[in-house]
Order: C-alpha cells, then sequence, then structure tokens
C-alpha cells in the first residue's frame, strides 16, 4: 500500500511538472516532498481536531452521565423515602383505624350502660313510689286508728281497725292482736260486771266501761303508736335511700356523658387525623408514581447514552488509529523520497526533460512578453475594479510589467492557493460550526443547570426560613403550655384546698345536726310520755287557772323545728355531695386539659425536633446546592471564555462565509478567464 502512494505521488509530481515547466529551481522529487509535507501536516492538524472534538463529546458524555447518575440516585432515595413514608401512613391509618373502633366501641358500651342504669332506676323509683304510698297510706291509717282509740270512739274504732289489718306493711303479729281485740265484746264484760247488782235492783240501766277494756284499748294504742314511730322511721330511711339512690344514679349518668362525650372527641379528632394521614398516603403515592416514571426515564436515557458514547469511542479509537497509520505511511513516503535513490535518479533524469520542453516553447517569442499579456492584464484589472478585489488589481499590475511564462505561472499559483484558502476556509468553518454548536449546547445547558441551581437556592433559603419561624412560633407555644399547665395547677390546689375545707365543714355540721335531732327527738319521745297524776281532793276554794294536762314539750314548734334541723341536715348533705362532685368533675377537668397539654406540648416537641432536624437537612442541601451553584458557573463561565476566544474567528470575521465564498469563486473564475487568454496566445 505504501508503495503504491509513493509511485501516485511520483507521477503526480511528474505531471506537475510536465504542465508547469516555468518552475525551473523546483525539482519534481522537492515538489513532491512539498505535497506530501502538505499532507502530513494536514493529517495532523485533522487528527488533533479530531482529538479536540472527542474531547468535548467525552466531557459532555461524562457530565452528562455523572448528572443522570446522580439524578437517578436521588430518585432511588425519594423513592425509598416515599415508600418508608406511605409504609407509616398506612400503619398509622390502621393503628388510628383501631383506636376508633375502641373508641366507638366503649361509647356503645357506655350508651347501654347509661340505658340499663336507667331503666334500673325507673324500676327502683317505681318501687320506690308504690312502697312510699303504702307507707304514707299505713301511717296515716295508724294515726286516724290511734286518734280514734284515743278518743273511745266505739262506733268508729271497729271500721278503724278493720282498716289497719288489711294494710300490706302491717306485721302478723299486729295483724292477730288486732282482730283478737276486735273479737272481743265490751258490752259483754260490762253485763257480767254490773249483772249481779242490776239484777238486784231491777234496774235496766247502762253500767260505765269495764276497766278491763280501757286497759286493752291502751295496750292496742301502745302498739299501734310503736307501729306509727317505726313506719315513720322506716319512711325516713326509705326516702334517703331513695335520695342516695337518685344521686347515685346522676352521678353514674354524669360520668358515662362525660366519659362518651370524651370519647366522641377522641373519636372524632382521631378521624380526622386518619383522613389526613390517608390523604398524606395517596399524595406520596402520586408522588412516587410520578418518581419512578422520572427514574425509569433518566435510566433508559443513561443507558442509551452510555451504549452511545462507548461506540463513539471505539469509533474514535479506529479512526485515530487509521490517521496514525497514514501519517505513518506519509512519513515514511517522505523518508523514502528524500533518499538518495530516488533524488540522484530524478536529478539525473527529469531535469532533462523539462529543459528541452521549455527550450521549445521559448523559442515562440523573443523576449517573453506579447500583445495577450496586454489584454489579460486590462481584463484581470475590469474585473478587479468589478469585483473590488485586490488581489486581482495587484495580480493586474504584475501580470502587464513581469515575463509572460511569469505571468502565467502567477496566475496558475494564485489560482491554486485561492482553491487551498477555499478548502481550508471550508474546514476551518466545519471546524466553527461544529465548536460553536458544542459550546452553545454547553453554554444554554449550563445557563439552565445555573439558573435551576439558582432557584433551588432560593427555595431552600425560604423553606430554611420558615422552618426557623415555625420552631420559634412552636417554642413560644410550649412556653406559653408550661406556664397555663402552671397556672392551671397552682388553681387547681386551691379549689381543691377550698373543696376539702367545705366539705370537711359539711360534714361536722351534719354531725353536729344530728346530734342536735336525736336529743330534741329524744327529748320530745320522752316528754310525750308523761302523764298527769290528778288526785281527787276535798271540795275548797276556787283555784286559780293553772295547766291540767301533762306538758309534752312545744308541740307546735316541735315538727318545726326538728324538720327545720333535718332539713338543715340534707343541705349540708346535699352541699356534700355537690362538692365531692364538683371536686371530682374539676379534678377530671384538670387531669383530662393536663393529658391534652401534655400531649399538645410532646406533639409539639416533636414537631421541634423533626424541623430542626429538617432545617439542618435543607442548610446541608443549601451548602451542597451552593457548592453545586459554583462549580456550574464555572464550567458557564469557562465555556463564555471559549465563546470569547471562537468569536475572533468563527463569527466576528466581516464578510460573511457565503460572500466570501462567492467572492473567492468569482476571483478564480475571473483567473481562469485571464489564464485563458494567456494561453490562448501561447498556444497560438
Amino acid at each position: 500500500m505504501k508503495t503504491t502512494l509513493i509511485v501516485a505521488l511520483l507521477f503526480v509530481g511528474a505531471a506537475f511538472v510536465a504542465a508547469d515547466a516555468s518552475e525551473e529551481k523546483v525539482t519534481p522529487v522537492q515538489k513532491v516532498i512539498q505535497l506530501l509535507q502538505g499532507m502530513l501536516e494536514k493529517g495532523k492538524k485533522e487528527r488533533h481536531e479530531e482529538q479536540l472534538q472527542f474531547a468535548a463529546y467525552k466531557q459532555f458524555c461524562d457530565e452528562t452521565k455523572t448528572e443522570t447518575e446522580r439524578a437517578i440516585a436521588e430518585a432511588n432515595e425519594m423513592i425509598e423515602k416515599l415508600k418508608a413514608d406511605i409504609q407509616k401512613y398506612t400503619a398509622d391509618a390502621e393503628q388510628l383505624a383501631k383506636e376508633i373502633a375502641e373508641h366507638e366501641e366503649d361509647i356503645g358500651v357506655w350508651t347501654a350502660d347509661i340505658k340499663a342504669a336507667t331503666k334500673v332506676r325507673d324500676i327502683e323509683k317505681a318501687d320506690y313510689d308504690a312502697t312510699h304510698k303504702d307507707y304514707s297510706e299505713s301511717i296515716d291509717a295508724l294515726r286516724r286508728a290511734i286518734a280514734v282509740l284515743k278518743e273511745q270512739a266505739f262506733d268508729r274504732k271497729q271500721a278503724s281497725l278493720l282498716q289497719l289489718s288489711a294494710l300490706k306493711l302491717m306485721p302478723e303479729e299486729a295483724k292477730r292482736t288486732i282482730d283478737a281485740f276486735l273479737a272481743q265484746d265490751p258490752d259483754a264484760g260490762v253485763e257480767e260486771a254490773a249483772a249481779p247488782e242490776a239484777k238486784d235492783a231491777g234496774l235496766e240501766v247502762a253500767a260505765p266501761e269495764a276497766n278491763a277494756y280501757e286497759f286493752q284499748s291502751h295496750g292496742i294504742i301502745e302498739m299501734l303508736e310503736k307501729l306509727l314511730d317505726k313506719f315513720v322511721d322506716e319512711l325516713t330511711t326509705l326516702e334517703k335511700e331513695e335520695m342516695n339512690a337518685q344521686h347515685e344514679f346522676e352521678m353514674l349518668v354524669q360520668d358515662l356523658t362525660a366519659e362518651i362525650g370524651d370519647a366522641t372527641k377522641d373519636r372524632d379528632e382521631k378521624a380526622a387525623i386518619r383522613a389526613k394521614k390517608l390523604e398524606a398516603k395517596a399524595a406520596a403515592e402520586a408522588e412516587l408514581a410520578e418518581t419512578i416514571l422520572t427514574r425509569d426515564a433518566d435510566q433508559k436515557y443513561l443507558d442509551d447514552l452510555t451504549a452511545t458514547c462507548a461506540k463513539k469511542a471505539t469509533d474514535f479509537e479506529s479512526r485515530q488509529q487509521l490517521r496514525a497509520e497514514e501519517i505513518e505511511a506519509i512519513e515514511k513516503a517522505i523518508e523514502i523520497i528524500s533518499g538518495e535513490a530516488v533524488t540522484g535518479n530524478a536529478e539525473k533524469h527529469l531535469p532533462t526533460l523539462v529543459q528541452t520542453s521549455a527550450a521549445s516553447l521559448s523559442q515562440l517569442r523573443a523576449d517573453g512578453r506579447s500583445p495577450t499579456q496586454g489584454r489579460a492584464s486590462q481584463y484581470l484589472q475590469e474585473q478587479a475594479k468589478a469585483l473590488n478585489s485586490r488581489v486581482l488589481a495587484a495580480l493586474a499590475v504584475r501580470a502587464a510589467d513581469s515575463p509572460f511564462k511569469k505571468v502565467i505561472k502567477m496566475i496558475k499559483d494564485l489560482i491554486v492557493r485561492l482553491q487551498e484558502e477555499a478548502s481550508e476556509e471550508a474546514e476551518h468553518k466545519g471546524w466553527c460550526d461544529e465548536q460553536l454548536s458544542t459550546n452553545e449546547q454547553v453554554r444554554k445547558k449550563k445557563t439552565a443547570a445555573v439558573e435551576t441551581l439558582h432557584a433551588e437556592v432560593d427555595e431552600l433559603k425560604a423553606a430554611i426560613a420558615l422552618l426557623a419561624e415555625q420552631i420559634a412560633e412552636l417554642t413560644k407555644a410550649v412556653a406559653e403550655l408550661d406556664a397555663a399547665m402552671a397556672k392551671a395547677t397552682e388553681m387547681r390546689q386551691a379549689e381543691k384546698a377550698k373543696n376539702e375545707e367545705t366539705i370537711k365543714d359539711s360534714q361536722d355540721a351534719q354531725a353536729a345536726v344530728a346530734q342536735a335531732v336525736v336529743v330534741l327527738k329524744e327529748f320530745y319521745a320522752k316528754a310525750a310520755e308523761a302523764t298527769a297524776f290528778l288526785q281527787k281532793q276535798e271540795p275548797r276554794a276556787e283555784p286559780p287557772a293553772i295547766f291540767d294536762s301533762p306538758y309534752k314539750g312545744m308541740q307546735a314548734e316541735n315538727g318545726g323545728v326538728v324538720g327545720m334541723l333535718e332539713v338543715i341536715e340534707s343541705d349540708f348533705a346535699r352541699l356534700e355531695a355537690e362538692t365531692k362532685a364538683a371536686e371530682e368533675t374539676a379534678q377530671r377537668e384538670y387531669d383530662a386539659f393536663m393529658a391534652d397539654a401534655e400531649a399538645d406540648k410532646a406533639a409539639k416537641v416533636k414537631d421541634i425536633e423533626k424541623k430542626t432536624a429538617e432545617k439542618q437537612d435543607k442548610e446541608q442541601a443549601l451548602t451542597s446546592t451552593t457548592e453545586d451553584l459554583e462549580g456550574t458557573q464555572k464550567e458557564l463561565d469557562a465555556a463564555l471564555a471559549y465563546f470569547d476566544k471562537l468569536k475572533p474567528s468563527c463569527v466576528e470575521v466581516g464578510v460573511s462565509f457565503d460572500d466570501r465564498v462567492a467572492r473567492r469563486k468569482e476571483e478564480i473564475a475571473s483567473l481562469q478567464e485571464a489564464l485563458k487568454i494567456l494561453q490562448g496566445e501561447d498556444i497560438a
């Protein structure tokens, strides 16, 4: 291959020498060597340009690959975080659902308890009303019967005693006593006592009541009074028990209602929190799907880019190897041609042919000038004016003054040079277009990256400021909670001390009132038993007015004073019960407030810790993003600096490339036309 290339170059050199017989000082071998050296320089230049081009492409591959891998890694981290968040939201929602179900179950149980307690209370109240009615009726009947017996109203006492026997609460022993009493015939007793005298006297008069019957009536009255006292005590006990039962029922309903209210509030709050958890879960799932889609797209782009970059790298290595072999072959050809074997033979043979051809051509002209040369010079001047070409103007001057052969040579050399310039400019134009395109892509990419990083920095700074503000607000809220809890504790302690004092005072008052009631009742009970010892005296002077009945106390005030004391005692009992209930309610409300405050404080402290950690993460991200921004800005500055270097040779060149190509084409056409004019005379 190398030998063929060398032979072809030698023939090209020989043909060039045959066509340009005027080149007297350059041998064919030297001309070939010049051509080979030009090819060598061009090959090295193109190889270097290809290396620069691949270096820029490789930089693009590396940077894009690094950036895409970073984006994929961040997406993977985000995916793991979102999965963890979704799992946590799901667990929280399930836990909240369980707690809500527990609250609903408790609400149902407590509601059923209230219904059951209400039903039992209704039954107890009905029983109480019936029993109270029986006691009231029994007490009323006893009082009426006692009054009848004391009045010795024989026409009504039998009916009264029969009514007593029909009472439900009357003991069997008392019924038997009453029946036995009613079974006696008071008239028979009188007849037996008065019969002898009446029969002897023959008088049909009624006898006074028998002492035995009076004694039996007194026993019945005493028994009925004891029953009356017993029924009154039992009725009082029944009423107190009913009052206590009603109070306990109301306290139970109040406690259960409070529990239901608290459970309902907790259930509603947890339902709202669960709804927020489910909403956050849905948002995280949507973000997860979008992140996975973006990650997969980045991964596909990375795979395609990696394959393309690897293919380009392989092609680059292959091209570089071929260019290296080509340069090596050209260098070897130059070495061979420059050797004695080629140079010596060229000096022996090729110059002789050139001298013969030149001599035969020179015989056509005596001084090397002709009228055609003037026409060619004039044509070149006209074209120089038309095209505004300094090259053609200078050549026209030299064509008029220089020898004919030299003019032809100058025109040919100028055509070749213009053609080489056109080729070099086309290559330079391609290189400029490629470099400008690559640089523009880099500048656009880095500018977009800088703008994005600036936006991220601003966003991170705003987020950090917002988190700092939220942390300050939460810290202030925690301090306010601590102050509120301390104030509530102080108020609770004062209220508790006051309630305890009130309860103790109520208990002491109840004990004192109860003692007073006992004293009064004992006194009036004894007073009720007092009797008058009336002795039959001889008639004397009329005594002054004086009592004639036993003193039984202030009977008019008796029931009023004791009743008032009992009302006062019940008021103190109610005060004690209400104070205890108020104390329990206040303590329960205080405990609920403290529990809520502690929970709120714990949530706020946890939120502070979370936002503090998030703020630290944002600050770290800000530092990292700022570093990325500085690095990207440096890369953008480097790309802008390289663009400034490209401007003088690729952008700010004055005349456009198309205008230069058209102008050079017209110059070459003018030179070729002038060459035709000269060569036409030469041939003639």
